[in-house]
């Protein structure tokens, strides 16, 4: 049986603040903003590259806002992808190292959007 992850909701507590976010200083693209009345705004944000997005807005799940944690970005370069951010204007730690004797080195770099919710950038060993 196959499946495909495609779509992770993360609560927000102002969506255009978190769309303005995502886009701008982290680069997703926007492939879908709509309202259904003043109870439901769904929009639809894709890292480049993923094909897997993510989902903000209203209506659409009911855990706290800042409630999603460790969503890992993998990049082929985490230096080049953490300077990347950074001259956006997103606060991005420093990179991380972690090796075990006669394992390849896996390095991290951590960011949170305006709510809270955690995010690692992630370079897997070639």
């Amino acid at each position: 049986m196959e499946m495909k992850l495609e779509l992770v909701p993360i609560p927000v507590t102002d969506v255009d603040r978190a769309k303005a976010f995502y886009t701008d200083q982290v680069g997703f693209t926007a492939d879908l903003d709509e309202r259904f009345g003043e109870s439901f705004r769904v929009v639809q944000l894709t890292p480049p590259g993923s094909a897997c997005s993510i989902c903000i807005g209203v209506g659409i799940v009911e855990t706290p806002p800042g409630s999603v944690q460790g969503l890992h970005l993998v990049v082929p370069d985490i230096h080049s992808a953490r300077a990347d951010l950074l001259t956006r204007g997103v606060e991005v730690s420093e990179v991380q190292d972690m090796s075990a004797p006669g394992k390849p080195t896996v390095s991290y770099a951590y960011f949170k959007d305006p709510d809270g919710n955690s995010w690692a950038l992630q370079q897997l060993p070639s």
